[in-house]
């Protein structure tokens, strides 16, 4: 009441300062907040490239490979971070044409503590720009999983600059950066639903997985030896810090504090959980038995589904396209894979290209703008999404970024292979590959047997 009594005493000139004074601190408080998220997911997307991603595909390859596959992970870290700082950003993020952005940010110019409203209005741009860089860097850490133990590190880095060049940097500009062809809030001819990488991150990285997979050829022995893996332990943790580093993945991707970064990170979560549950569930009807790799396998696949939906479906909806993606996922790296007969080491497409696709797709028929009102006409009316909303054509956007995505990764790896392959080779010798990778490439060894 005093402060009530307070407030009308004064002039209407004192009660405008103070409004404004209230005003000026609510809007620092929301700054605040919201670069602290941001700088927390930025953080938690790190930590599922190294340790998470490190871990998981370290335990399950084979003892010999163990430091070769998490040197992946690693080494990425900071290869990727080179290439974003010197021309990455501004490839994916400056104003360009629809599929590649200019030089504007070449050498981070102009990337400052100013927001950038196109992309953050409430966060320093490089705030942004670093939260963008750890998508960046664990993209094509996914693809290594294909050609796990025997493909040499030397092409590993070439590949990777080239990949991240011709493949990720223009299908990110296309779908996240001004004016990209499938952008749905900035411009983009084809709007496609992508809220935090479904397309961009998943089906890129898996279906070049596959591209690589076939290109490298099996591994020797496969399938006639038992190529289990090494340390299930190692894998389990390691899909657990991808669990929770995934919340930075897509409840970053609102780029505030908000109340859609909180329905980001519950549909995140939800799906996860009933995945989990729809491998095991397919696990124990077709084996008997519910494994421990099925599980942290179907949690993998529906946080990947999410990914693109995660910021636009209610949580039941969530609950449907993770428990869809589990069993689908199991689908592929079991009966698919077998039937074709594909290398591919620790299931990168059957996981990341299937479930990223079935999750872009599903993103069409689900998205609600009673979850995302952020896409207006130009009277500023809150637009229809998906089929949920009426909108059945959104799931044609969909597939055209589906179908955009497959194409510029097995296009763009082909030929990214074959440079490589003509320049440095890109297999390791068949000495290196049955002595292991540890010793053959880096002359050392995960576990000192004799310690």
């Amino acid at each position: 009441m005093a402060l009530c009594s307070s407030l009308f005493a004064q002039t209407p000139q004192t009660l405008e300062q103070h409004l404004n004074a209230l005003d000026a601190a609510t809007k620092s408080a929301q700054l605040s907040g919201d670069n602290a998220w941001m700088l927390t997911s930025a953080a938690l997307v790190l930590m599922m490239t190294g340790p998470g991603l490190a871990l998981f595909y370290g335990g399950l390859v084979r003892r010999k490979n163990v430091l070769s596959s998490m040197m992946h992970s690693f080494v990425l870290m900071a290869v990727v971070t080179a290439l974003w700082a010197i021309y990455g950003y501004s490839f994916a993020f400056a104003e360009g044409n629809p599929f590649i952005g200019g030089f504007q940010y070449v050498l981070l110019n102009g990337v400052g503590s100013a927001p950038n409203p196109d992309y953050g209005a409430t966060v320093p741009h490089e705030t942004y720009m670093i939260y963008q860089l750890m998508f960046a860097i664990i993209t094509p850490a996914l693809i290594s999983g294909a050609f796990a133990e025997r493909m040499k590190f030397s092409a590993m880095l070439l590949f990777t600059c080239l990949w991240s060049t011709i493949v990720y940097f223009p299908m990110a500009h296309m779908v996240w950066g001004k004016g990209g062809l499938l952008n749905a809030f900035l411009g983009g001819k084809v709007p496609c639903f992508d809220f935090a990488g479904g397309t961009v991150v998943h089906i890129t990285s898996g279906v070049s997985a596959l591209v690589c997979a076939l290109y490298l050829g099996k591994r020797i022995g496969f399938p006639r030896e038992p190529m289990k893996p090494h340390n299930l332990v190692l894998s389990v943790v390691g899909a657990c810090l991808l669990w929770v580093g995934w919340f930075g993945f897509n409840a970053g991707s609102a780029v505030n504090a908000s109340g859609l970064a909180t329905s980001a990170f519950v549909a995140t979560h939800f799906a996860a959980a009933a995945a989990a549950l729809g491998w095991l569930f397919a696990e124990w009807v077709k084996h008997g038995k519910p494994s421990m790799l099925g599980g942290i396998s179907g949690a993998v696949a529906g946080l990947v589904a999410i990914t693109p939906a995660s910021g636009f479906v209610k949580p039941f909806p969530a609950l449907l396209i993770g428990f869809l993606a589990g069993i689908f996922c199991f689908f592929m790296v079991t009966a698919v894979k077998s039937k074709f007969g594909y290398d591919d080491t620790l299931d990168a497409f059957g996981v990341h290209g299937a479930g990223g696709t079935l999750g872009a797709l599903l993103t069409g028929v689900f998205a609600t703008n009673a979850i995302n009102d952020g896409l207006k006409d130009t009277a500023g009316k809150v637009l229809p999404l998906g089929l949920v909303d009426g909108n059945a054509g959104q799931i044609l956007n969909q597939a055209a970024g589906v179908a955009i995505a497959w194409a510029l990764a097995i296009v763009g790896s082909l030929i990214i292979l074959k440079i490589v392959d003509v320049l440095i080779g890109v297999r390791a010798t068949p000495e290196q590959e049955i002595e292991g990778l540890d010793l053959g490439m880096h002359g050392e060894e995960g576990y000192n047997l004799e310690a």
